[in-house]
């Protein structure tokens, strides 16, 4: 007798399909999970890119190269020299402006003894009038007595007259004097300060014939030689300080609502790979889209407009010890993924700068120098102690 089998395949199969669907569905609920705990709360782009300070090197004064000790990509250090100019013209310049202010002074001492002199003057022609005064009041008592004639009296007279007129001479001229020293010491007469100054500058440029490093960094874009004639202001090389880097990342428009200064951003370069990663933060937003600073900005009120999302650039900042364990450089391409889930920073538009100021002051000529030179010169030539 035969007997009837109910076929296990199609039972099979609807519980494969329902185990498919399950770990989907569970694959599923994973994701919306893992977007809304994680990916909603990130913003990633990976047009990013390395930027820096790209520090111009010119010359104060014109000059003939005549010594370049740097080349493309090697390291400098702070107040290094860079390059020399020829020094001959400036280095006249300077000893005749040390000449001329050690005239200068000796001049203006010569003025002051003088002024004395005339100080003395006044005195000895008051003494002067005084002794005539006198005599004509002698002779004035004698007048009308056969002792003393009218003549001898009108002699009296006059050098009593002389006696005020030579008087008020000597003060004029003490008046003139003392109108061009003032009341000023030496050092301060405006003709020593005026030499002094033009020392300073001759000092000066003497100096800013050695073009130093601003700044330490990477030398990049060289293009002077030996020999050349340069102009003041003319750019000679840059400077890049690779320690002050940031990345530029930029993020689409509505991608911004979220972005707040001081969020953790994660990074990796193209450079490194991923193996590497920077951490750093978000410190400001640009002013404007790349295009709006364009060259040839985009016009759309031409009628042929089609609407793009737009980028913004969005600052961040490197972390100084990972920048120094895996150096960049600029213009590198970074992947930035930021971490949008705290709010409590200040929004982009608030944003504070970053980093310490630029000052590069400390590798200027020192003027204290010159000034210590115009007091020995100026003691050198007065007799006294700096």
């Amino acid at each position: 007798m035969d007997q009837t089998v109910t076929p296990a395949a199609p039972s099979k199969r609807r519980r494969n399909l329902l185990v498919i669907t399950l770990l989907f569905l569970l694959l599923a609920i994973a994701y919306t999970v893992y977007w809304v705990l994680v990916l909603s709360k990130q913003q990633s782009t990976d047009d990013a890119n390395v930027s820096g300070h790209i520090v111009q090197i010119t010359p104060e004064i014109s000059g003939t190269i005549v010594k370049v000790a740097v080349e493309d990509t090697q390291s400098v250090k702070a107040g290094q020299v860079l390059l020399s100019l020829d020094n001959s013209d400036a280095q006249l310049a300077f000893e005749r402006a040390r000449h001329e202010f050690a005239q200068t002074v000796r001049q203006t001492r010569q003025l002051t003894i003088n002024t004395q002199q005339l100080a003395a003057q006044v005195t000895l022609r008051q003494t002067e009038l005084a002794r005539a005064e006198a005599d004509l009041k002698r002779r004035a008592q004698l007048a009308g007595s056969d002792a003393l004639s009218a003549e001898e009296l009108n002699h009296a007279k006059d050098s009593v007259a002389s006696a005020k007129a030579t008087l008020d001479a000597a003060r004029e001229q003490q008046k003139a004097s003392n109108a061009l020293l003032g009341k000023d010491v030496l050092a301060e007469q405006p003709n020593v300060k005026a030499a002094a100054s033009r020392l300073k500058e001759a000092w000066l440029n003497l100096q800013r014939t050695e073009i130093k490093a601003p700044l330490s960094g990477v030398i990049a874009r060289r293009n002077i030689q030996v020999g050349q004639k340069v102009n003041a202001g003319s750019p000679l090389m840059a400077v890049v300080p690779l320690h002050q880097l940031w990345v530029d990342a930029n993020f689409k428009e509505n991608q911004l609502a979220n972005m707040r200064v001081g969020q953790a951003v994660e990074l990796h370069s193209d450079l490194h790979g991923s193996d590497i990663t920077y951490h750093g933060k978000v410190v400001g937003l640009s002013a404007g889209t790349g295009s709006a600073f364009a060259l040839l900005p985009a016009q759309n009120a031409t009628g042929n407009w089609i609407k793009v999302v737009q980028r913004v650039p969005v600052r961040i900042q490197l972390n100084p010890q990972e920048l120094m364990q895996h150096p960049l450089r600029v213009g590198l391409s970074m992947a930035a993924v930021v971490d949008t889930s705290h709010q409590e920073g200040l929004t982009l538009d608030k944003a504070q700068a970053f980093g310490p100021p630029q000052d590069i002051r400390a590798q200027r000529p020192d003027l204290q120098q010159a000034e210590q030179l115009v007091q020995q010169l100026l003691a050198a030539n007065t007799g006294s102690a700096p």
